[in-house]
Formats: structure tokens, C-alpha cells, sequence
């Protein structure tokens, strides 16, 4: 075999091992993402204490009696900002019959968690988790994520993926109290 055809074949070989490398690892990644969420429908939910952009603390214990719409999201993240004017409406819609919302922005700092607030005229709590330690309690994995707190602080759900209006009220008229 010339040495031509050793370097092409290693090439094949090289170039082989990594797509298959990258497809199991795609696979692997998929596979296990449903379980990463350790939290689930029926659980209590983790309490936490998180701080909004104007400085105040939030703690999900002080929200009992309320159902509680609790959205991990990013600002870099389209679905996130597509479902957020929808959870502002019906925020409105819902806060006088005892429903919260709270947005927990992912990781990202300040300037750019008031600027994304800001554009979208956000009313509800906008709470920053910087350390990503209330993620990382929820093993929430993908964003967005939200989980629906009963008023009695039970998950009665975990909603994966973008949100609808109309799905985001439904979701808020489950957990009314």
C-alpha cells in the first residue's frame, strides 16, 4: 500500500471515529435529558431565594397559598423571548386571582437580565440566578422550563420547551387556587 493511500485510509478512519463519536454522544445527550429533571409532578418544590433587578429577595416559601408559574429561561434563548410578551398578559391576567409569575434568568449578569426586562416591559418578578445553583437544584437542562406550583408548594407539572398564550393560561388556571 503506497503512502498515499495509508494517509487517505487514516484520514477516513480519523474522520469516522468523530462522527461516530458525535452521534453517540447526540444520542446519549437526548436519551438522558427527560431524566435529568429530578424535580417532577408531584414533588415539593425546592425552596430557594433568589433577588429580582430591584434588589428585593423572593423566596418560593413566601408564595404559599399562590400557584406559583416559575419559568427558567436566558436571554439568548428565542423561545424564551417569543413566550415572554404571553406570560406578561396573562401575569395580568392572573396575579389578582393569586397565581405568580417568577422568570429566573440562567447565569447571565445583570445589565443584560434589565436590558431584555426592559425591552419587553416586564412586570412580574425577574429574579437572576448567577451561580445557577436553583437550575441546578431543579435540573432543569433545557431552557425554556416551567414548572407549575400548586398554592400548597407541589409541582403539579414541568412544561419543557415554548409556550403558547393560550397554553400559558391554561398552565395558570391549573394551579389558581
Amino acid at each position: 500500500m503506497s503512502k498515499r493511500k495509508k494517509k487517505r485510509l487514516i484520514l477516513r478512519i480519523s474522520i469516522l471515529t468523530v462522527l461516530i463519536a458525535a452521534v453517540a454522544y447526540t444520542l446519549y445527550s437526548t436519551l438522558t435529558d427527560e431524566e435529568k429533571t429530578l424535580v417532577k409532578a408531584g414533588d415539593n418544590a425546592p425552596d430557594f431565594v433568589l433577588t429580582d433587578l430591584d434588589g428585593k429577595q423572593h423566596r418560593l416559601s413566601d408564595y404559599e397559598g399562590q400557584g406559583v408559574f416559575l419559568n427558567f429561561w436566558g436571554t439568548w434563548c428565542k423561545p424564551c423571548e417569543k413566550e415572554m410578551p404571553y406570560m406578561e398578559s396573562q401575569y395580568h391576567e392572573f396575579k389578582d386571582q393569586g397565581v405568580q409569575t417568577i422568570a429566573v434568568n440562567v447565569g447571565e449578569s445583570d445589565f443584560q437580565v434589565r436590558n431584555f426586562a426592559e425591552k419587553y416591559n416586564l412586570s412580574f418578578p425577574v429574579v437572576r440566578d448567577a451561580q445557577r445553583d436553583v437550575y441546578d437544584a431543579y435540573s432543569i437542562g433545557t431552557l425554556p422550563t416551567t414548572l407549575l406550583i400548586s398554592p400548597e408548594g407541589e409541582v403539579v407539572d414541568v412544561v419543557k420547551g415554548e409556550m403558547t398564550e393560550e397554553t400559558i393560561a391554561s398552565y395558570m388556571e391549573q394551579i389558581k387556587p
